[in-house]
């Protein structure tokens, strides 16, 4: 006689647990405020690191804290501000103009302050310059070989020593960053036919670049998708 077959017995889910729960709303949770938390520490340091340089350089009389009895928080911030607006304000005339010179030829003339102060002021030029075209696109490079792709960004056109001893007629200068820390990475010399031009912003591909590409843009993220559903052309025999 043939066995009838054993009935297979029901699986039955389990509810989570007490702690399992807790995990994920933890988790859940942490996504949430843990920017908030670093974005109000980094700009509470900022202050009270501009607040201890700048307070005691303000005369008692207009210090707050003569008549208040403590320091007023983010009074310093806004004591530099004003300040660098007025030197900024102040360089626009002929004679600002004749006092940035002086003190510049003083830098110059001091062996260890002149490099200092030069490569200082050619960095906070670099950034703050909003004429300057620098870093204003992002793009992808074959990098470290040929068949993957990398994000950058294009810095300017090269010219001089460089495309001529590398025999290209059109080169450019492109920033690649390293992942998390976007601020480190390398400047290569590529040609400009090898350069991939992205869609996307530099904050976004930023973005892209700290999250190890767990951040997506919305444009990045469209375009996969609609690239995903092109059927492709048959050739026609």
């Amino acid at each position: 006689m043939a066995t009838k077959p054993k009935p297979r017995a029901k699986k039955i889910r389990r509810k989570p647990t007490f702690l399992q729960r807790f995990r994920t709303d933890f988790l859940t949770g942490l996504v949430i405020v843990a920017p908030v938390m670093l974005t109000i520490w980094v700009v509470m340091t900022v202050v009270n690191f501009v607040d201890a340089r700048v307070l005691p350089l303000v005369p008692d009389f207009y210090n707050p804290a003569t008549y208040f009895g403590r320091n007023l928080f983010g009074f310093g911030v806004v004591v530099f501000v004003l300040f660098t607006a007025f030197v900024g304000a102040l360089t626009k005339g002929l004679f600002g103009r004749q006092i940035i010179r002086w003190g510049e030829s003083l830098f110059d003339r001091t062996p260890i302050i002149r490099s200092i102060y030069n490569g200082v002021k050619q960095i906070v030029e670099t950034i703050l310059n909003q004429s300057n075209q620098s870093f204003q696109k992002a793009c992808l490079v074959e990098y470290p070989r040929k068949g993957i792709w990398a994000v950058a960004f294009v810095s300017t056109d090269t010219f001089g020593e460089v495309p001529v001893k590398a025999g290209e007629t059109e080169m450019v200068s492109v920033f690649l960053p390293t992942t998390p820390n976007p601020t480190s990475g390398f400047l290569l010399f590529v040609p400009k036919r090898d350069v991939l031009p992205l869609d996307m912003s530099v904050e976004d591909a930023a973005k892209l670049v700290i999250s190890a590409g767990l951040v997506l843009p919305p444009e990045g993220g469209q375009a996969i998708q609609s690239a995903k559903t092109v059927k492709p052309i048959k050739n026609a025999s």
